[in-house]
């Protein structure tokens, strides 16, 4: 009986427990870093518009945030009358969940991945398409005009931008040769991506504020005309899981565009004197810096009209990102750089 239970402890139990605390590990962070992510934006803001910004809960404000959590957390869930109650609550759980399940490909450092799969990339891409359904669920389960019409200009707005963001990631596979992430970061010992592949940058950066519905791309919350968008009738818990959603969304973005053009976990031009800083801590760096561009832009630039935003994604950066990806595969094959 001990040796069979001693099989089935180094077979299954401790494998399952291992990844169970691989999973808190990663998740556990995340959350902490949602929450003060939201503290940063307003502080940041704040400061760009000289202003204080949260500074009476905890020292400097830093307590704001837990204080936040729990004013959703013990407010009244109100559910519409005539909404379709099921779908209603299940869509921001489904915003949520993808938010997180994203992050299991996602590299911290060489060898430290939950799931170090050969398509990792396309396994983001897959669960960044799955997430218009939650925002189109929450929209049409309201039983609301104004969040009806949210959730469909926030469909459309996320679809026409991840056709760029997935030409840019063609773009950056053909140059590696491997849909592994871990790969895709080796791949920039020598130089970073931004620099060969500068106007993709942009152009990702970009589509990662239009895909996340952040400003100046905020068109499905646009207060003035839809009042709140897709999440309009949603209050307590349900209403902050969308908001820990979005901004889980923006660090997943942020991750991206480190691993994708910023060399990842690698220290800046591969130098030796840095070779001292763990990887995990250069990665958090990259992130925190593609999040401050995130808030930066949020309180600098006004909010595009909706046929300004469909025509930049469809008229310029789908034809840019297009002509790129040909180009790129030219270059690779005349100079003989094809990855083997």
């Amino acid at each position: 009986m001990a040796s069979l239970f001693l099989e089935l402890w180094q077979a299954y139990l401790w494998p399952l427990i291992l990844i169970i605390l691989k999973i808190v590990a990663i998740v556990v962070p995340l959350l902490v870093a949602v929450a003060y992510l939201t503290y940063a934006e307003r502080k940041v803001i704040a400061a760009m518009q000289m202003r204080k910004g949260p500074n009476v809960v905890g020292p400097f404000g830093l307590l704001q945030p837990i204080a936040d959590g729990f004013k959703l957390f013990l407010k009244e869930t109100i559910l519409p009358t005539a909404s379709n109650k099921v779908v209603y609550l299940i869509a921001p759980m489904l915003t949520f969940f993808l938010a997180l399940v994203a992050w299991a490909v996602i590299p911290f450092d060489e060898g430290i991945v939950l799931a170090d799969i050969n398509v990792g990339v396309l396994y983001l891409f897959a669960i960044s398409s799955l997430g218009v359904y939650g925002i189109i669920m929450a929209g049409w389960a309201s039983n609301s005009k104004y969040a009806f019409l949210g959730g469909l200009r926030s469909a459309a707005q996320m679809v026409s931008y991840e056709v760029s963001i997935g030409f840019v990631l063609i773009s950056i596979l053909l140059t590696v040769g491997s849909l592994n992430l871990s790969d895709v970061v080796m791949a920039q010992k020598k130089m970073w991506f931004i620099l060969p592949h500068l106007p993709l940058f942009f152009i990702f950066l970009i589509s990662g504020l239009a895909e996340t519905n952040r400003s100046p791309f905020d068109l499905p919350e646009a207060e003035a005309e839809l009042v709140a968008g897709y999440n309009v009738e949603y209050s307590a818990m349900p209403f902050a899981l969308f908001f820990l959603g979005e901004y889980a969304n923006m660090i997943l973005m942020s991750a991206m565009t480190s691993i994708l053009f910023l060399g990842g976990w690698l220290p800046p031009f591969n130098l030796a004197m840095l070779a001292w800083i763990p990887g995990p801590i250069w990665f958090a760096l990259k992130i925190a810096f593609v999040l401050f561009i995130f808030l930066w832009v949020r309180a600098t630039f006004p909010r595009y009209r909706y046929d300004q935003l469909m025509r930049l994604g469809w008229k310029v950066f789908l034809p840019f990102s297009l002509a790129w990806l040909v180009i790129t595969a030219g270059v690779l094959q005349f100079t003989g750089l094809v990855p083997k």
